[in-house]
């Protein structure tokens, strides 16, 4: 098939190239993919399948310049695989522009369309015309039989203006017959005076700008060419390519999450049930956090006796925990403190970049922590961290549990697909919306995330997140996955799925913040 859809757009540069070796290869915008085929027809073939893909991704035709054994030449191919030759008469049309012909006679079109000519000559009134005489170089008209007056050449002298007669009137303005028919203005009547009229001033239009008006910066952010799939593969060629719809979602969550907040920001992940995601919801909204924000979150568990976090993290170099920093609370709220100092009590996550406060961890102790206590230990966190993410025990009435209520600025509700979880979830939303009015906000505004207990629990997961749908501000389920069950949390572990669940959860708790 021939066309002639010059219109089809050149970018990306696409050349096909088969050599007579057997060898072959397509460059797209400079980056070569080689082709090896036993024969002449199947390099032509893969090499007009992979500009077919090409046209399939951009969703529209692409020119190719083919270049072979038997000559060189230039093909559209369409999304559907259809493959048109460009028409002969356009490139005809390019050589003759780069070299023109010169003649004395008049010029004839010729169309060059597979070897047929037609003549067609130029009609008189397509020569060029000679030039109208200004004004004032055209004789004025007189008493006497004033001749037709014709154009005169631009090269020959104006004849003498003469005194016109007040009882004359204008005489007819006409054109000799050798001059093509054009626009006539008629004279200007003769002023009452030999001096001439004074020119018209000219007004010098303004350019110049406020300075307050004008603006170098680019208005709109460059969007970044893709960098997942396929798009991001023929990105990384040198073919730039915009990124898909999910690819800029997921931009988008990382945004909210790396954001960092006018003063420390306090998330309290609760449930009344044990066994319900806690722990596990904490330590992956912290390392989310930590990761795109650049550390300064404080995993804070604050279990009134003894809580897990410690064992589902990662270790310092010492044993350490929330009494400790408790007993040495005024030295490191004093002005001479500095944060080097918090590496005595907080417990770093080396992958992840945030730290651990741990619970009591000694079997012996009885200590239970109490408000007070939390308010102090509080204080501390906010002066040496921008996030604190507070793990909780079981009992909504116990005093480190109302206290830490007091500081939350977001509240996350997590929960498993196991009903009694899901049932303790609610509860807790409903004992913290008769409290008080802070309570009843945080209740309103808080965010549920269910974690399937099971990997077939994708119907369950589904079923609770739509009753918890209008209870509160956003649901988000994460899917199952084994490296959540047991031993040390760490976000490297987790499958990709499971990881970008995460942070869309924790995309949807900074919403809050």
């Amino acid at each position: 098939m021939t066309t002639s859809q010059v219109e089809v757009s050149t970018f990306p540069h696409v050349r096909a190239v088969v050599r007579a070796n057997g060898t072959g290869e397509v460059v797209i915008s400079g980056n070569s993919r080689p082709i090896d085929a036993p024969d002449e027809t199947t390099l032509r073939r893969e090499a007009m399948k992979i500009v077919t893909d090409l046209a399939g991704v951009l969703s529209r035709p692409v020119r190719v310049y083919t270049e072979g054994p038997e000559g060189d030449g230039e093909l559209v191919v369409h999304p559907d695989g259809d493959i048109d030759e460009i028409a002969a008469e356009t490139k005809g049309r390019r050589r003759r522009a780069e070299t023109p012909v010169t003649t004395t006679t008049p010029p004839t079109i010729v169309s060059v369309d597979e070897g047929a000519e037609d003549t067609i000559k130029r009609s008189d009134f397509d020569r060029p015309l000679p030039p109208i005489a200004p004004a004032e170089a055209v004789q004025e008209p007189s008493s006497a039989p004033v001749p037709p007056i014709t154009a005169v050449p631009a090269s020959a002298p104006a004849p003498a203006a003469q005194k016109p007669q007040a009882a004359a009137a204008p005489a007819p303005l006409t054109l000799s017959p050798d001059t093509a028919p054009t626009t006539v203005v008629q004279p200007t009547p003769p002023a009452a005076t030999d001096a001439p009229a004074p020119a018209a001033p000219v007004q010098e239009v303004s350019t110049r700008r406020s300075l307050k008006d004008t603006s170098f910066l680019v208005s709109d952010p460059v969007v970044q060419p893709a960098t997942q799939g396929f798009r991001g593969a023929m990105s990384r060629m040198g073919l730039r390519m915009s990124p898909s719809e999910s690819e800029m979602a997921e931009r988008v969550d990382i945004h909210a999450v790396s954001q960092h907040w006018p003063g420390p920001r306090t998330i309290a992940v609760v449930n009344r049930k044990g066994g319900a995601n806690k722990t596990p919801t904490v330590a992956a909204l912290a390392a989310v956090f930590a990761r795109y924000g650049g550390g300064g979150v404080l995993a804070w568990d604050n279990n009134e006796n003894q809580g897990t976090l410690g064992w589902r993290t990662e270790q310092g170099p010492h044993t350490s925990s929330v009494l400790d920093l408790l007993r040495d609370k005024e030295q490191l709220l004093s002005p001479t403190a500095h944060n080097a100092l918090l590496a005595h009590y907080v417990h770093h996550q080396t992958e992840d970049k945030y730290d651990v406060l741990r619970s009591d961890e000694n079997d012996e102790g009885d200590h239970e922590i109490s408000a007070d206590e939390v308010d102090a230990v509080h204080s501390v966190a906010a002066k040496y961290y921008r996030m604190i993410v507070m793990d909780s025990g079981n009992t909504a009435r116990a005093a480190n549990w109302r206290a830490m209520i007091g500081h939350t600025n977001q509240l996350v509700i997590p929960t498993t697909t196991m009903e009694d979880r899901a049932e303790a979830a609610k509860l807790t939303l409903q004992t913290l919306a008769a409290r008080d009015e802070h309570s009843a906000q945080l209740a309103a505004n808080a965010v549920v995330i269910i974690s399937q207990w099971k990997a077939e629990d994708g119907e369950e997961a589904r079923r609770i997140a739509d009753g918890f749908a209008p209870l509160v501000r956003r649901v988000v389920t994460v899917p199952y996955d084994q490296a959540l069950k047991a031993g040390r949390i760490r976000h490297n572990a987790l499958k990709p799925a499971t990881q970008r669940a995460w942070l869309a959860a924790a995309a949807a708790v900074a919403q809050g913040l």
